[in-house]
């Protein structure tokens, strides 16, 4: 084999890496959490509406880049701290299989992109859009250091969801569910700050704000944010949705949250939702199970 093929061989072999170590930087797994856009087209009954359901796909792909793009910005700001914790130390930037450069440029491509796309859909999206991106930079460069104030962040993030959603099929949310899942996000974030405090020999090392937190501080937290959900769960469904059927849905949240707290608890999870709830066969169960229940409710009954 000539010394021009072996090159050629090489390079082909580095450039199929790199596709694979930078899609791993952009935590497709963690897009699930963008489902959360489909909360308003589910619970205003319109779900079965296709040209609406197409523009939510659309807020659902255009989130997935934006936070893949925000994901590589934040592995950018934190691959030193990263390589202190057992399992982000293997993220392609944390372990040097990704070079910055080409990170940060795919990461402006991604935001610049996935942000003319939102606002193309309609300014409203775009608005929000542009207020998560924001939002989310400023959580990777200083909102973080900052104790509770990261998880309300990281909250907020999933009310942008909802309400991007909302806006491009422009349709009122309920205040009652923006709330639910504000607590529901808080109750999430509070639990992988938890995980981490438990897992980490030196939690402030890997992240600095853990300092500031206890377990004891953050097992207050989230009973007080546990209680919360259920309730204002509770209350959704019997003043703010569309079917006060819904009620019968409230045994299975609550179910869930006990689940999660128990995986939390007794099995060391809570680091990463998004694949607790691909691993436990329970939580996954009872999630299909919630939103096949809303989903006859809403539509069938």
């Amino acid at each position: 084999m000539s010394l021009l093929e072996t090159s050629g061989r090489a390079e082909a072999i580095t450039s199929r890496y790199f596709w694979r170590y930078l899609l791993l930087s952009l935590r497709p797994k963690q897009w699930t959490k963008n489902a959360f856009v489909f909360a308003a087209i589910l619970f205003s009954r319109h779900l079965l509406d296709i040209p609406l359901l197409v523009r939510t796909i659309q807020v659902f792909v255009i989130f997935c880049l934006l936070s893949g793009g925000t994901y590589l910005v934040n592995d950018l700001m934190d691959r030193e701290r990263d390589r202190c914790h057992p399992r982000k130390k293997h993220r392609p930037i944390a372990a040097g299989l990704l070079p910055p450069l080409p990170a940060a440029t795919a990461a402006a491509i991604l935001l610049a992109g996935s942000l003319t796309w939102a606002f193309a859909l309609s300014w409203q999206v775009g608005l929000i859009s542009l207020t998560y991106a924001l939002q989310t930079l400023a959580y990777s460069f200083y909102l973080k250091q900052m104790v509770l104030i990261d998880v309300f962040i990281v909250a907020l993030g999933f009310v942008l969801r909802v309400a991007a959603g909302a806006a491009a099929i422009m349709v009122p949310i309920s205040a009652w569910l923006l709330i639910a899942v504000i607590l529901l996000a808080l109750f999430l974030a509070l639990c992988k700050r938890r995980h981490e405090l438990v897992l980490l020999d030196n939690a402030a090392a890997h992240r600095g704000i853990l300092a500031e937190y206890s377990l004891g501080l953050l097992d207050q937290l989230i009973a007080t944010v546990t209680s919360a959900t259920v309730v204002v769960y509770a209350i959704y469904t019997f003043i703010g949705a569309a079917r006060p059927q819904l009620m019968y849905t409230v045994p299975l949240v609550l179910f869930g949250i006990c689940r999660y707290l128990y995986l939390t608890y007794r099995r060391q999870g809570g680091g990463e939702p998004e694949s607790l709830v691909l691993k436990d066969k329970s939580l996954a169960a009872t999630i299909l199970l919630w939103a096949a229940s809303c989903f006859v409710i809403l539509y069938w009954l």
